[in-house]
Formats: C-alpha cells, sequence, structure tokens
C-alpha cells in the first residue's frame, strides 16, 4: 500500500520588507504566527519578479510603490505592476489584507491605477473586522487583528497609570484628529486632569499645528517623535484613559496596543468600535457618538473611574490561532487559481 507523499509547504512572499527596530510590530507577529505553517519570506525586488512563491501577500500596496523622488516612484509603480502581471500569468495568488477602506492620504494617479490593477489581480481579500467592504463577488476571509500581549516585556498590573492622564499614541497624520483632541483638553476645566501627546508628525506642518494647539496650557505636554517599543509602552501605562481621535475609525492597532497592555480607550462611535466594546468589554472601550469635547473626555474617564479592574478580554486574538487561519486563507487563494480544492495547510517540516 503506498501512501501519498507529504503535501508541501506554501511559498507565501510577504509585500514588506525584513522588519526594522521601527517596524509595525503587527507584521512581526504575523511573521512569528505564519511560520508553523508556510516557508515565509520578506520581499525585495529581485524575489518578487524572479523568486519562486505561491502567494503574494499585500498588505498597503500603495507603500510598496511609494517614494519621496518622482523618478523612484515611477520605477517602483512599474516593477509593481509587472509582478502583479506575473502573478496572473504563472498563477500565482494574490491575497490582500484589507487594513484600511481607503488610503489615508492623496496618491497620485500613477499609484491609483496600480491599486486598481492590485484589486484586479486579488484572489482573495482578508478583513480585519467583518464590517470591511470588499468587492462585489470577491472571496474574503474574516483574519481578525491579532493583540499586542506577546510584544511588550511587561506587566501591566505592576503598573499603576498616572492619576488624571489622558493620552494619545501613535503616528500622528491629519485623519487621526490630534490637533481637535488637544484643543478640545484645552476646554476641561479640571486643573488636576493632563494630556500628553507622543507620536511622530507624519509632516513638518502637522508638528507645528499639534505645538501651537497646545501652546499656552501647562497641563498639555508633546513628545512628538518615533518612541522605541519600551518608552511607547511607558506612555501607554501611564494613561488612565488612551483617547484616539481619529475622525473615521475602521481598524486601530493603536486601540489594540492599549487594551494589551490593560488600558481602556476613547474612540469614535461607530460599528466597528460597538462590536470591539461587545468582545473585550464595554468598560474598555469608550465611545463618543459626536464631536470630541471636554464633556466627552471627563465623561469617558468617570465612566473609566468607575468601574475599575479586571482585564480586557481578547482571548479571540490570540496569533496562533491567526496564523492557522491565515494559511488557509492562503491554501484556499492558492487552490482558486489553480483550480482546483483547497488541501489542508501543511504543519512543521520534520
Amino acid at each position: 500500500m503506498t501512501t501519498a507523499p507529504p503535501a508541501r509547504r506554501l511559498r507565501v512572499l510577504e509585500s514588506f520588507r525584513t522588519p526594522r527596530a521601527t517596524t509595525n510590530p503587527y507584521l512581526v507577529l504575523l511573521l512569528r504566527s505564519l511560520a508553523p505553517h508556510a516557508d515565509v519570506r520578506t520581499f525585495s525586488w529581485p524575489a518578487a519578479l524572479l523568486g519562486r512563491y505561491d502567494v503574494l501577500h499585500v498588505h498597503w500596496p500603495e507603500v510598496v510603490v511609494e517614494r519621496r523622488h518622482p523618478v523612484r516612484a515611477a520605477a517602483a509603480a512599474a516593477l509593481f505592476a509587472l509582478v502583479l502581471v506575473r502573478c496572473r500569468l504563472t498563477r500565482v495568488a494574490v491575497v490582500r489584507t484589507a487594513h484600511n477602506l481607503a488610503p489615508h492620504e492623496p496618491r497620485s494617479a500613477l499609484v491609483r491605477a496600480v491599486l486598481r490593477l492590485c484589486d484586479r489581480t486579488t484572489t482573495l481579500w482578508i478583513r480585519l473586522n467583518p464590517s470591511t467592504p470588499t468587492p462585489p463577488g470577491a472571496a474574503a476571509r474574516t483574519v481578525v487583528h491579532g493583540h499586542y500581549r506577546d510584544w511588550f516585556d511587561v506587566d501591566p498590573a505592576e503598573h499603576l497609570p498616572v492619576p488624571g492622564r489622558l493620552t494619545y499614541v501613535g503616528l500622528i497624520r491629519p485623519y487621526k484628529g490630534v490637533e481637535a483632541l488637544v484643543e478640545a483638553f484645552s476646554r476641561v476645566p479640571d486643573p488636576d486632569l493632563a494630556l500628553r501627546v507622543a507620536g511622530r508628525p507624519h509632516t513638518p506642518a502637522l508638528a507645528a499645528a499639534v505645538a501651537a494647539a497646545a501652546a499656552g496650557d501647562e497641563r498639555i505636554t508633546l513628545r512628538l517623535e518615533h518612541l522605541p517599543d519600551d518608552e511607547l509602552a511607558r506612555e501607554v501605562l501611564d494613561a488612565e484613559l488612551v483617547v484616539l481621535p481619529y475622525r473615521e475609525m475602521h481598524n486601530s492597532g493603536a486601540a489594540l496596543l492599549a487594551l494589551s497592555l490593560d488600558r481602556p480607550v476613547l474612540v469614535t462611535d461607530n460599528e466597528v468600535t460597538r462590536a470591539l466594546a461587545a468582545e473585550v468589554g464595554e468598560h474598555w472601550v469608550q465611545r463618543c457618538a459626536g464631536p470630541l469635547d471636554a464633556a466627552a473626555l471627563a465623561r469617558a474617564l468617570a465612566d473609566v473611574r468607575a468601574t475599575p479592574g479586571g482585564r480586557p478580554d481578547l482571548s479571540a486574538r490570540d496569533w496562533g490561532p491567526l496564523g492557522a487561519q491565515h494559511a488557509a486563507a492562503f491554501a484556499e487563494a492558492v487552490a482558486a487559481r489553480r483550480g482546483r480544492r483547497a488541501p489542508a495547510p501543511a504543519g512543521r517540516p520534520r
């Protein structure tokens, strides 16, 4: 009696380069979670154009082609278009994780054209929450954003927050509404409250706008720079409440970072944030239904103080199962491109 040969592990090329100290931890944790299930490589042009892989896993495709110099941007866009055409001709599955509803900043016509080509070439979409829209008729699977509890070498129970400290952390971009937060806090009358803004502004003009909004209020302190992970964790742990005043919130790594360190968040009220509150606990996800103002800040902090204790429930966001779910989505996409039934993902090589 003959036995079938073991299934070959899928070869996956991620669209991001080898992680560095400033790489989004989500990507590093994703790589780790995929290691038991697939042979995964990070991005380079030679690997993308000449290497052998079954799946191209794309995150933020605009980032793949963004360059400051227009000639380099055009070259990167042309190369990525070649990669996508190669995938189409060689039946490589393109799996796209939809991190955002749309790019956060305006893009050039060339970048928009490449994004449309990427959309047309995508075999399967991965949504980080069920509310993410995907093209009509497109194959899609939901694999939620994992937590960061395994990333930081700290025990939140050993760190008490600074009483009255409200904190914003993360990259400061126009859509995140940080200037509005600073202006709203400046109208809070309570002298015992303080606001900390910690993160790198996307542009010098945005840094100047935040600094101008904070001028004259000694309760507001700014740290407008990239923070190493240990210092980022300290900023979060010092907060009684992490405030994320995004005008629109669909997926937020910053919210999950705060929850991973057992700190409640204040966010915009919408379908996604209501679902997050139902999942992790209402106390942990305070929501603001209208424009952020002084009353909303005071109300959220009072609600947090009224129901202290415990930890948010992040059990559905453990990376082990999420890695297996990604691998199953990859296998499904490969089978669809090659016209056969999806196999079970291969395990660790022996």
